[in-house]
């Protein structure tokens, strides 16, 4: 990771540490950038950068900002508006953008904001591209030169951008929904004007909630982050299922007829073990996060479903899943990626995606989800001096190993370190919480015994 671009993009408190000024410089070295590759590659045209944003008061600064920077520097700015993160993705990879653009902090509050960049395969940007804009901002290269005359770029409204990706969500609806009764929790964000009508345009009968976004309440007790509105929702209409996302609705978690929460680790079971039964689970493998549950592997291990594990991080995940040619993959959080049809998560499609899955087998999202067994999970943070110095001690791995020996097949240990925060992380999971917390607290004593906890 990088100093201001993290493995989500470069996110701080707006105005704070995250300024219209930084936004400017951004959008001015990305079109001046872009413009120079089409310049050498020969193209006798300005480059085409789309921005999309969520419903956070300061996404309007930042979007004239970063617009402003990039007509400044000759290239033309198409501004999607309120849109999602996945429809950024789709309109870049689909209609020749040389750069897709979201303003969003995704499910942290309001006053946070976020600057995402997405190459022209509609892909996470490539980190030599992000360590060019990196220098730029720490003034390591020449300003760029301003545009003039008739070379200075334009803005274009394009909202239809988003319109055709509504669109393409519904094509890939291959069922009805008539006669379902749908919960949609749209965070009072990206997603308020796009699941709904979604879902209304396949029949669903859709009861919404989070859908009055007014710039400050997004994900303020709704959403992915607040699931419990949505549970409660679910068993007072006596709904057939709900999905919740999150501000920029790149995440979807599911709630069954029951009111359960279903995350992304059984998103991921019941969807790999659907396509499994229909020969369409390539190498009969998904791609996961060291954070899924260990329940999850035990229930793909079950079913003959192999995994990979990588470090934390849809940018991660959906990187194996190119390399090995993979079909689904996703985090525990609710980023599930569908490699057939986006490169990136994709909330809305997450639902569309359950729904069929549900509507096909003819059953309940409670009895898909029914065979996994999720075990109970211990998390505990402790603030260190030295991440790799804690992790890397004698007492510490000792007592790592220990509990390791002690968990054998019933269960798993992870100590490792926060990417944004002086944190190690100790997590435990095994098929007791009195089991998780007594190999928790010794791994966190070794930790304090040593010297370097704070």
């Amino acid at each position: 990771m990088g100093k201001y671009f993290g493995t989500d993009g470069f996110r701080g408190e707006a105005n704070a540490n995250l300024t219209a000024e930084h936004a400017f410089e951004v959008g001015r070295f990305l079109g001046w950038y872009f413009n120079e590759q089409k310049r050498k590659s020969g193209a006798n045209e300005r480059a085409k950068i789309v921005i999309g944003k969520d419903t956070r008061r300061s996404g309007y600064m930042f979007e004239y900002a970063l617009s402003g920077g990039i007509v400044s520097s000759g290239a033309d700015a198409y501004l999607l508006h309120v849109t999602t993160t996945p429809s950024v993705a789709f309109v870049v990879r689909s209609e020749g953008f040389d750069c897709g653009i979201m303003i969003s902090a995704s499910h942290n509050p309001f006053y946070d904001n976020g600057i995402k960049l997405f190459n022209g395969a509609g892909e996470k940007m490539d980190e030599d591209v992000i360590a060019l804009v990196e220098a730029y901002l720490d003034g390591q290269s020449p300003k760029v030169p301003y545009a003039t005359r008739e070379n200075i770029g334009r803005t274009v409204d394009y909202v239809a951008g988003r319109n055709r990706y509504i669109g393409y969500l519904i094509s890939l609806g291959i069922y009805s929904f008539k006669g379902w009764r749908v919960g949609l929790d749209c965070a009072n964000g990206s997603a308020w004007n796009i699941a709904k009508a979604v879902f209304d345009a396949l029949g669903a009968t859709t009861f919404v909630t989070g859908a009055e976004p007014d710039g400050t309440n997004i994900n303020a007790g709704v959403g992915s982050t607040h699931i419990e509105n949505l549970r409660k929702l679910v068993v007072e209409k006596g709904l057939d299922v709900g999905f919740a996302y999150d501000g920029d609705a790149d995440r979807c978690l599911c709630v069954d007829e029951k009111g359960n929460v279903v995350d992304g680790d059984g998103i991921i079971y019941l969807y790999a073990r659907y396509m499994k039964e229909r020969g369409k689970l390539f190498g009969d493998t998904v791609v996961t996060t060291v954070m899924s549950n260990f329940g999850l592997y035990k229930a793909l291990d079950e079913i003959g479903v192999k995994y990979e594990k990588t470090q934390v991080g849809d940018k991660y995940v959906y990187e194996r899943m190119n390399e090995g040619g993979f079909a689904l993959g996703g985090e525990q959080s609710g980023h599930i990626i569908f490699s057939k049809y986006a490169c990136t998560g994709d909330g809305v499609l997450t639902s569309l995606k359950v729904m069929q899955a549900v509507i096909d087998k003819k059953t309940t999202l409670s009895k898909l989800v029914e065979p996994m067994k999720v075990y109970p999970q211990v998390l505990k943070n402790v603030r260190v001096k030295d991440k790799a110095a804690a992790l890397s001690n004698a007492a510490v791995q000792a007592a790592v190993q220990a509990a390791e020996r002690a968990l054998g097949d019933g269960g798993r240990i992870l100590v490792r370190e926060s990417g944004t925060e002086p944190l190690v992380r100790v997590m435990v999971e095994a098929e007791s919480k009195q089991t998780c917390e007594q190999h928790v607290e010794r791994v966190v004593s070794a930790i304090k015994q040593s010297g370097y906890a704070e």
